[in-house]
């Protein structure tokens, strides 16, 4: 079981519901919820804008702010929920170096559907022609990481309380 103020990430490939299930899962729980994406810098925005993925030197400064400011909001008791994509396990290695309780929660599904979602979504900056880089990049979470996979065909309630349940109150 674990401590109800645990810092919680949201993770998977873009268009999968992280800040919708992210934020009702923050208030579910009393926490703040943060999406990642704010965390990004106009560069990096840019660079997704124009349909190039970003790299893994383009995201560790972005997961190291999501990281350092998780770290930052747990030290003042502010525990956050945080929607990052954390693709890869060593992206999530890295932020558990700076934040060893963190747990994930992985939203997963079919690339064709999350295609479908896209189809429907105008986003700033993450055109749905980066879904298939996300898709070859994502590592999914693995059992002996802290964390659980969601199916994310569900309602974004039914996913907060399986979330919760796993979790513990």
């Amino acid at each position: 079981m674990t401590d109800v103020k645990q810092p919680i990430i949201v993770m998977g490939v873009q268009g999968c519901g992280k800040s919708t299930v992210g934020q009702a899962l923050a208030d579910s729980r009393g926490m703040r919820f943060l999406d990642g994406d704010s965390l990004h810098s106009a560069e990096a925005k840019e660079k997704m804008a124009s349909g190039h993925p970003l790299t893994d030197v383009d995201r560790l400064p972005w997961l190291t702010r999501i990281a350092e400011t998780i770290a930052e909001a747990l030290d003042n008791g502010d525990p956050l929920v945080v929607a990052c994509s954390a693709l890869k396990v060593s992206y999530r290695d890295m932020m558990r170096d700076i934040v060893p309780s963190l747990y994930f929660v992985q939203l997963e599904g079919s690339q064709a559907l999350i295609a479908e979602r896209l189809s429907h979504r105008n986003h700033e900056y993450m055109p749905p022609t980066l879904l298939d880089s996300q898709f070859a990049t994502l590592e999914p979470l693995t059992s002996v990481e802290a964390g659980v996979r969601v199916d994310l065909t569900r309602s974004p309630a039914e996913i907060v309380g399986l979330i919760t349940t796993q979790i513990g109150q």
